[in-house]
């Protein structure tokens, strides 16, 4: 017998993987994959100023067509330990739930996939009919720099193929199989700095304000919509989120006024074509008297969408045989590591109901667990037919 979701999870929400700590959680992976034949490998990036993360990538099958689930199995801190119902880490199971940090984000997810894996290999002489694949990251709820985007590149220098990817992420919002997320808006943050000359307050002609200036310019730059949605996006969003000048006196006119912001933005845009309609609308704003300039921070949170069609198809039959319901193709939310696979492969996000993740007593019903795992074993005897 096949070991279960259940079990599966358990195991794996014993293991305290805060990011970056691995805790056990891949050696729990390992040990179920290697047991069924996949060809596992542990790998470890670093880079300056951040933490080693070590990652997992199995595969089982050597050909066409390849289906990879993807996750991750570090989580983020549980928060006041007494505060919990039932530990964070012990993995218990009361009223038909089961407790635990990373319950639904994302070590359920997995848990139902390796576990419909499992059952799937052993109906079918241990062997698809092509390749399934497991790529399983440390660090998605940290800066997302040694994870899932490195374990990528190493897998395509080693040759490797995806031809359609499932990410296990929380995507239903009320329900099993209420919503597929098959795109996620990118994400670009800047800070608007407006330069003025410093003075005393009884003196205004000596000096230049830059504090109305700064609230005149985040007025401009939110008057216009930045695009009015697209087919499968809402519009995009900037939203400024903090405004400072650094200034304790009360007397002393600023020289500097910074504000940051957010842009939340859809696939009318690029990074590239984003920065240059709003570096643009900052200038006619600014007219030639107010002197301001955008700092614009990294991002490699790029916009992506997998268009609805016969994969998108197919996982939304596997969830209607098991929930009856018509998942909704959504695009909303935030960011996810699917964002870095959408460059190799077609991917789409479904997973637990997500309500309760990254909040005390994260939990999942029981039963959720059985029904993914029926829906992902769904997605294998259709894709593999």
């Amino acid at each position: 017998m096949t070991a279960t979701a259940l079990d599966i999870a358990r195991d794996l929400l014993r293991c305290p993987s805060v990011t970056p700590a691995d805790a056990g959680a891949l050696g729990v992976l390992e040990a179920l994959l290697k047991g069924a034949g996949f060809d596992v490998h542990r790998v470890t990036f670093s880079e300056a100023g951040t933490a080693d993360i070590d990652n997992l990538y199995a595969r089982i099958g050597d050909a066409a067509p390849h289906l990879c689930f993807a996750g991750h199995t570090d989580v983020v801190p549980p928060g006041e330990a007494s505060a919990w119902t039932h530990g964070a880490f012990a993995g218990d199971v009361a009223d038909g739930l089961l407790y635990g940090r990373g319950a639904v984000d994302m070590k359920g997810g997995i848990a139902c996939a390796v576990a419909a894996t499992l059952d799937y290999l052993a109906s079918h002489g241990g062997r698809p009919n092509g390749s399934i694949s497991f790529l399983i990251t440390g660090d998605e709820e940290d800066v997302a720099v040694n994870g899932t985007v490195k374990l990528l590149q190493w897998a395509a220098e080693r040759g490797e193929q995806f031809d359609h990817c499932i990410v296990g992420e929380p995507s239903n919002v009320e329900a099993i199989g209420d919503t597929i997320k098959i795109g996620r808006r990118g994400s670009q943050s800047g800070v608007l700095i407006v330069d003025g000359t410093q003075g005393h307050v009884a003196y205004p002609h000596r000096a230049a304000n830059p504090v109305p200036d700064i609230a005149r310019l985040i007025t401009a730059l939110n008057d216009e919509p930045l695009d009015h949605g697209s087919t499968q996006f809402q519009p995009s969003n900037l939203e400024f989120t903090s405004v400072d000048v650094g200034n304790a006196a009360t007397n002393v006119i600023p020289a500097q006024a910074r504000a940051k912001f957010n842009i939340r933005f859809n696939d009318h845009h690029t990074q590239d074509t984003l920065k240059a309609l709003v570096e643009q609308r900052l200038a006619a704003a600014c007219g030639n008297r107010i002197r301001a300039r955008i700092e614009w921070l990294p991002s490699n949170a790029d916009v992506f969408v997998t268009k609805p069609g016969a994969f998108t198809d197919l996982v939304s039959a596997s969830i209607a045989e098991v929930t009856g319901r018509t998942p909704d193709l959504n695009t909303g939310g935030g960011t996810s590591d699917a964002r870095f696979i959408a460059k190799y492969c077609p991917v789409v996000e479904f997973g637990l109901v997500g309500q309760t993740m990254h909040q005390i007593d994260e939990r999942t019903p029981v039963s959720d667990l059985d029904k993914l795992t029926a829906i992902y074993r769904g997605v294998l005897e259709r894709y593999f037919k």
